[in-house]
């Protein structure tokens, strides 16, 4: 088992150290997944199996002991050299390998449904939703607001909340599932979604928006000039600010986008 053990962790480490260095996509979920699965198996066989046979052997250590120190009791011998407990305390520890994987298991296992089912935390990578969300910054995900999914499929088994405009949301991107996009919702299934002249507009109707100051300098390497900060307020009462980088830009007039049953608009709040 030892041998297995250091195998899988062997595994592990190339799995992660390929990931870390860019040389394939690593799926975090499944991951966490197939570690509380075989932690899981690990806890199994100690508790069952492994620990079982040790608590045996420490009695049969006792009852031997007890049995020696009888028979030289017997034999007017009443001092026994040998330290009973510290025996005892050697056959009952945990080997390592049993320490680094059944011994993890509570642990592995709490950050599997917390991260699966309640919350989860995702480190803000671009600019995209400046100024609401910096880069780097660490935000925590509430995953159970639009229904409770199975972890790896990602298959929805209770429905809750639907998306309302407004919502910032992390979702996986269509085109590379495997990457999350963090963004707001601004168009619900049916809705028509157009930019004119760096306006939002919804089903015809411009959403209102104020000029309610400037940054200076955005954390964004492209940018090293002061930047203009918009207030939108959408239908439902919802307000943010948003940026426009480059006024009369390209993407501040497109066509009209027609929002498909069962799918949703998102824009990231740094317009362009």
């Amino acid at each position: 088992m030892s041998a297995l053990t250091g195998a899988l962790y062997a595994a592990l480490v190339i799995y992660l150290g390929g990931w870390l260095m860019d040389k394939w996509v690593g799926n975090f979920a499944l991951l966490l997944f197939l570690l509380t699965v075989v932690t899981f198996a690990y806890w199994l066989l100690e508790r069952f199996y492994f620990r079982p046979r040790r608590e045996k052997a420490a009695a049969n250590l006792e009852a031997a002991d007890l049995a020696r120190r009888a028979e030289l009791a017997r034999a007017g011998i009443d001092k026994v050299d040998g330290d009973l407990d510290e025996a005892r305390g050697r056959i009952l520890a945990q080997p390592w390998w049993l320490d680094w994987t059944a011994g993890l298991f509570p642990v592995i296992a709490v950050v599997f449904v917390l991260r699966s089912f309640l919350f989860e935390p995702f480190k803000i990578p671009s600019g995209s939703m400046i100024p609401t969300l910096q880069i780097g910054d660490l935000i925590l995900v509430n995953k159970f607001h639009y229904g409770i999914r199975l972890p790896v499929i990602n298959k929805k088994i209770i429905p809750n909340h639907d998306p309302q405009r407004g919502d910032v949301m992390v979702f996986h991107y269509p085109i590379h599932p495997e990457v999350d996009y963090i963004k707001r919702v601004v168009g619900l299934p049916g809705d028509k979604i157009q930019m004119k002249d760096g306006q939002l507009f919804i089903n015809g109707v411009g959403v209102p928006r104020e000029k309610v100051g400037q940054i200076d300098k955005p954390d964004i390497t492209e940018v090293d000039r002061p930047v203009d900060v918009y207030r939108e307020t959408l239908p439902n009462g919802v307000s943010y600010d948003t940026l426009d980088l480059t006024p009369n830009s390209i993407g501040d007039n497109t066509r009209d986008f027609d929002v498909p049953p069962n799918h949703y608009f998102m824009m990231g709040d740094n317009r362009d």
